[in-house]
C-alpha cells in the first residue's frame, strides 16, 4: 500500500524560507530541494487530505479536477472542453514523434496513465508508463484493470526516471509530459532517457520552464512567482528555456525541435482555468473548474474545507494546503499571462544512429 504524506512532511521542504523575495537566488533552499527531489514530489502527490475513514489525497484531488491527464494544453479551436483540448495536446505529441502501429514507447512520469492510454489508442502502439509514485501507479493499474486494457497494450511500472529499470536501446520512442521538471537536473533525466531509447529514435517533451529573457532572476517579483509555482506544485527547481535546450544537447540528443507552444495565437490562453476569469469559459462542463478560482468560489471552497476540518472529515491543515495549491495556481496564471513561464516548451531530440 502506498505511503501517505502529511502537510508537515511536505512543508518542511520549504521551512527555511520566510519570504521568497528576501533571497532572489534562494541557493541553499533550492539546492536542498534538488537533493530531495524524489521525496519532495512523492510527498506532494501523496498528501493525505482527509481522515483515515475517507481515503483521499492530492492525486485524487487532481483526478477530480483534471481527469486522468495531469497536464496543461493549448486551446487552438476555441470552443471545446478541456478534456478534448488535452486529448489533442497528447495526439500532437504522438504525431510529431511519428508514432505508428507496432512501436513500443515509454511515457516518463506517466501519472496515473491518462496520456499513455490516450496515445496508445490513437497510435495502436504498446505503451509502458513509468512513475516513481506508488499511489499513482496503484491508481493507474486500477483504472487499467477496470477498463480491461491488456498488458500487451499498456503497462505501468514503478521506477525512478533517473534509474529507468530497462536495458539500453529498449524503446522505439520516449516522451514526457510536464514530468521531467521534477528532476534534480534536466541533464540527468534526459541522459537516462537517451540510454533507453533506440538509435534513430525520438524523444519528445513538454517542459515547464521560465522564459528568458522575459524572466529576470534579479527581479524579486519574478522570483517570487517562480517560488510560488514550485511550492504549489512539488517542484524542486524550474529551469529556464535556455537551460532546457542545453540539457537536451548535453544528454547527446540532436535537438530537432524547440518551440514554445504557448506562443501560438490561440483563441483561449492555456492558463485561463487558473485565472478564474469566466469570460474565457466555452463549455458548461468547465464552469465548475473555473468557478473554484473566482473570488466567491475561493471563499466557498475555504469555508467548505474548514467545515470538514471542524467535523473531523478533513485532516487539520487541509485548508492550508488548499491555499498553497491555489497560490501556486495564481502564480502560474500571472507568470503565464506575462510570458514569464510556460508549461509547454516542446522539444524533440533525435538519438543518432550508431
Amino acid at each position: 500500500m502506498a505511503k501517505r504524506a502529511t502537510l508537515t512532511d511536505y512543508l518542511r521542504h520549504w521551512q527555511s524560507i520566510a519570504k521568497p523575495s528576501d533571497d532572489p537566488d534562494d541557493v541553499e533552499g533550492r539546492e536542498r530541494r534538488r537533493e530531495n527531489y524524489e521525496k519532495l514530489a512523492n510527498e506532494y502527490y501523496a498528501l493525505n487530505l482527509v481522515s483515515i475513514v475517507f481515503s483521499y489525497n492530492s492525486t485524487d484531488f487532481y483526478l477530480e479536477g483534471w481527469g486522468q491527464s495531469f497536464h496543461f494544453c493549448r486551446y487552438p479551436r476555441g470552443i471545446e472542453s478541456m478534456l478534448q483540448a488535452m486529448a489533442r495536446h497528447e495526439h500532437y505529441m504522438a504525431h510529431r514523434l511519428n508514432l505508428s502501429a507496432g512501436m513500443t514507447f515509454l511515457d516518463v512520469g506517466c501519472g496515473i496513465g491518462g496520456p499513455a492510454k490516450e496515445i496508445a489508442k490513437f497510435t495502436d502502439c504498446k505503451v509502458v508508463g513509468l512513475n516513481n509514485n506508488s499511489y499513482q501507479i496503484e491508481k493507474g493499474r486500477e483504472i487499467v484493470e477496470a477498463e480491461d486494457i491488456s498488458k500487451t497494450e499498456m503497462e505501468l511500472v514503478l521506477g525512478n526516471f533517473l534509474k529507468i529499470p530497462f536495458p539500453g536501446n529498449s524503446f522505439d520512442s520516449v516522451y514526457a509530459m510536464e514530468a521531467t521538471v521534477h528532476a534534480p537536473t534536466l541533464v540527468s533525466v534526459y541522459s537516462e532517457i537517451f540510454r533507453v531509447l533506440k538509435p534513430g529514435g525520438r524523444f519528445g517533451v513538454y517542459e515547464w520552464v521560465m522564459n528568458v529573457p522575459a524572466f529576470d532572476p534579479s527581479n524579486t517579483h519574478h522570483v517570487s512567482l517562480r517560488h510560488g509555482i514550485e511550492r504549489g506544485n512539488g517542484i524542486a527547481c524550474i529551469r529556464t528555456s535556455h537551460e532546457a535546450q542545453d540539457a537536451m544537447k548535453q544528454a547527446g540528443f540532436a535537438l530537432v525541435v524547440a518551440e514554445d507552444l504557448a506562443e501560438h495565437n490561440d483563441p483561449l490562453p492555456w492558463w485561463y482555468f487558473f485565472a478564474g476569469d469566466t469570460k474565457f469559459v466555452q463549455e458548461w462542463t468547465d464552469w465548475g473548474r473555473v468557478a473554484r478560482m473566482t473570488g466567491p468560489g475561493r471563499v466557498a471552497l475555504d469555508m467548505a474545507i474548514r467545515g470538514l476540518e471542524f467535523l473531523g472529515v478533513a485532516r487539520k491543515g487541509t485548508a492550508v494546503m488548499a491555499k498553497e495549491m491555489i497560490h501556486g495556481g495564481d502564480c502560474i496564471a500571472e507568470a503565464g499571462r506575462d510570458g514569464l513561464f510556460t508549461p509547454m516548451v516542446f522539444m524533440i531530440g533525435l538519438k543518432p544512429d550508431v
